[in-house]
């Protein structure tokens, strides 16, 4: 049975030019192989083929060039030739000829219908691109029409036109500049031409830049009515990174805090909590400098036994017996406009009863691969999750996992080998959910599970409840946002 390694160009010396594996193979190791190639070859005489303890070189002279095959020693040589003449042919363009390692039957006129063939992906790259360009260039006309009403009313008053910078000068004030740089940008649009030309072999049915906006936004519905998840990104993150963060409340009073919990966590596959740590901190600011000597009265009702800890300055006596955070020096006040840490806490257990939510994956070998069942159980019901992130790898180059029952959204990252499972909320009312799907590949390739979420309750009930003035205990208005991120969370 043929088993090929490594398809390869490379120089009469034994660089690569180009090289593709077929099976995991690093690249010093195949720069390696290359390299002892011309070594093996005995000068002046023709053959089509060299050995070595462990593999075969299948090779044949593409000018100043060498077209090589690296296949294993008992593979089929006149396979190998066979495949090394398609290779031969087709070397300017890519086409599937070998697929995991084992050749495919194909001839010349298929392997011009896989060049020719239309990229998905590029679709999707080239219609997100068009939309921005059309944005963008909406965008333009409009501040355009804004600088040109605003030289005309400025030509109505006697005054002189007002400069318009940023057009890679510091500064245009003459009328005459401005009626040229308007008129640039509020010129009508002009066709545009393709990027690239037409194969005259056969019509292309790519998407072309030059295609109407219509045309995208309905191949943009289209993908989505098809399961895609199309989203153009506007900050350069990704949705799931720019969902970790939870927005500041908008209004906040001159005493302000912040409740804050960061939770890692490690389990085994197979049951089993390898670690959990939660570190939390009550971080407060004051912006008012009549409310610079105050007290924090808080409200520890934990029963999962964190260890606290004061700042050095907070009166630690005062907290322990009346769970009050007061600056040992009554006279002195919180500093003004600066965020300082008061009380901080950490939880290290390997107790699986106060894992938040649990996730349990369950596959289990077909005949066409494996089925998974992937479950999650929120066991702190008093927490609620948003912008929840399930993201299982799959194994790469076997297409998109079929997908069956369902609670939430998922989508498939290609480029990254990762199926997310995309939940808005978890909580009491939903504090169950499953995902069913089917891929080709084993058990193991769907670990390690990556969870990411964020929460605007903290998993330790600390709790500040009121704010007095040191002198005559009356009370502040104060503010407080609580959250709680995710550092790590997986199933190993």
């Amino acid at each position: 049975m043929q088993v090929l390694l490594a398809a390869a160009v490379c120089t009469k010396a034994g660089k690569a030019i180009v090289s593709r594996q077929f099976v995991e193979m690093t690249r010093t190791r195949i720069e390696g192989l290359l390299a002892a190639f011309p070594k093996l070859m005995n000068t002046g005489k023709q053959h089509t083929f060299v050995e070595t303890e462990s593999v075969r070189y299948v090779y044949q002279p593409l000018e100043k060039l060498y077209m090589v095959l690296i296949t294993t020693k008992n593979s089929n040589i006149l396979e190998d030739l066979e495949t090394l003449r398609l290779f031969s042919r087709v070397i300017p363009e890519y086409c599937r000829i070998v697929a995991l390692g084992y050749r495919e039957n194909v001839n010349l006129a298929q392997i011009r219908t896989f060049t020719e063939m239309d990229s998905h992906e590029e679709k999707v790259f080239r219609a997100v691109r068009e939309t921005q360009e059309r944005e963008a260039k909406a965008e333009m006309r409009r501040k355009a029409k804004e600088l040109q009403q605003a030289r005309r009313d400025a030509e109505r008053s006697g005054k002189k036109a007002p400069g318009f910078g940023g057009f890679g000068s510091s500064g245009m004030t003459s009328s005459n500049s401005a009626t040229i740089i308007t008129d640039t940008l509020i010129e009508p649009e002009k066709p545009k031409v393709a990027s690239a030309p037409a194969r005259p072999s056969a019509p292309s049915k790519a998407l072309k830049l030059g295609a109407r906006g219509k045309e995208v936004d309905d191949f943009v519905d289209k993908l989505k009515s098809e399961g895609e998840n199309i989203m153009v990104p506007s900050a350069g993150k990704r949705p799931s990174e720019a969902s970790k963060v939870l927005a500041p409340p908008v209004n906040t009073e001159s005493v302000h805090m912040r409740i804050e919990e960061k939770i890692s966590l490690t389990c085994g596959r197979d049951g089993g909590l390898q670690n959990m740590e939660v570190l939390g901190m009550i971080t407060l600011r004051v912006a008012d400098e009549k409310n610079g000597r105050i007290r924090l009265h808080v409200n520890n009702n934990d029963k999962k036994g964190i260890q606290l800890q004061t700042h050095p300055n907070v009166d630690k006596k005062l907290f322990t017996t009346e769970s009050v955070i007061s600056l040992k020096n009554p006279d002195k006040s919180f500093p003004l406009h600066n965020d300082v840490g008061v009380l901080k806490w950490r939880l290290q257990t390997t107790d699986e009863s106060l894992i938040p939510l649990t996730i349990n994956c369950w596959p289990s070998e077909s005949g066409t691969g494996c089925d998974v069942n992937i479950e999650y159980e929120l066991q702190e019901e008093g927490l609620e999750l948003n912008d929840v992130v399930i993201a299982i790898p799959v194994p790469s180059g076997v297409g998109a996992p079929v997908i069956g029952d369902l609670d939430g959204e998922y989508r498939h990252d290609g480029r990254r080998n990762i199926l997310e499972w995309c939940l808005p909320v978890i909580d009491v009312k939903n504090k169950t959910g499953s995902l069913e799907f089917s891929v080709a590949g084993q058990p193991s390739d769907f670990f390690p599970i990556q969870v990411s979420f964020v929460s605007k309750s903290n998993y330790c009930d600390i709790q500040v409840t009121k704010v007095a003035q040191v002198d005559g205990d009356s009370p502040v208005r104060f503010s407080m946002e609580t959250s709680l991120v995710v550092d790590k969370y997986e199933i190993l």
